[in-house]
């Protein structure tokens, strides 16, 4: 595929799934091949591409003599990271931030317990770096730069838990925390008690103190809660 035809692909993956996420196609809809060209001036190989990824992630399913049609919401595979990029820019926002921040509340204190226990220095080290440059950007409205740590944070907590399907939501919680802050669901600065919770919890998986680590973070999701009250009712 050359340049010019994957960005016609990913503009087209685009602007199908925000369509489909967003419901302009209903569950059911029938989506053709030769409409989709005409509509994005694209080639059939490259909407057939587009159905291909679409598919897998479950919004559309392929039917002979039928076209492609659209999946119902909860068939939808919510957990792909582009699927969640695409329904945190529509109108739902408040409640897909609210359903993936109460996941993270659900999973993170104990993916932090269980980091106390097995993470490694690299990984504790890893930590305590990404903890102090949140405190570093956390001041002066930097939170594209406070963004890049806390991610990274929040991925070492996942990973360090040595539990693989934990390690798995990394790509899951990265799009909730860029979600918040691309679409302006976060305060010019973050928390300061927020922040200070993070160099703790990287303090307490450094000192193997799992209660305590796991307690620090359930904090840190209440206080996300909290926040979502107030900016995203």
């Amino acid at each position: 595929m050359t340049t010019t035809a994957r960005g016609l692909h990913t503009q087209v993956l685009d602007s199908l799934g925000l369509a489909i996420t967003a419901g302009e196609y209903p569950p059911g809809s029938v989506l053709r091949t030769d409409e989709l060209s005409r509509r994005f001036t694209a080639s059939r190989t490259v909407i057939r591409e587009v159905v291909r990824v679409l598919e897998s992630m479950h919004l559309v399913e392929s039917r002979r003599r039928v076209g492609v049609t659209v999946r119902a919401a909860d068939q939808w595979n919510v957990y792909d990271p582009q699927v969640i990029r695409w329904r945190l820019a529509g109108a739902d926002r408040p409640r897909q931030l609210r359903s993936l921040t109460v996941l993270r509340s659900a999973v993170e204190p104990l993916a932090a317990r269980l980091a106390a226990e097995h993470a490694t220095p690299e990984q504790c080290r890893a930590l305590t770096e990404q903890a102090l440059g949140m405190v570093a950007t956390s001041r002066g409205r930097q939170l594209e730069a406070y963004l890049v740590h806390d991610i990274a944070f929040h991925r070492v907590v996942l990973s360090a838990s040595g539990n693989e399907m934990f390690a798995r939501l990394g790509d899951v919680v990265a799009e909730v925390l860029a979600g918040r802050t691309h679409h302006q669901v976060m305060f010019e600065d973050p928390d300061p008690a927020a922040v200070t919770l993070h160099v703790q919890v990287a303090e307490a998986v450094r000192e193997g103190d799992g209660p305590r680590a796991e307690e620090l973070t359930r904090q840190i999701a209440v206080g996300a809660l909290r926040e979502l009250d107030v900016l995203a009712p």
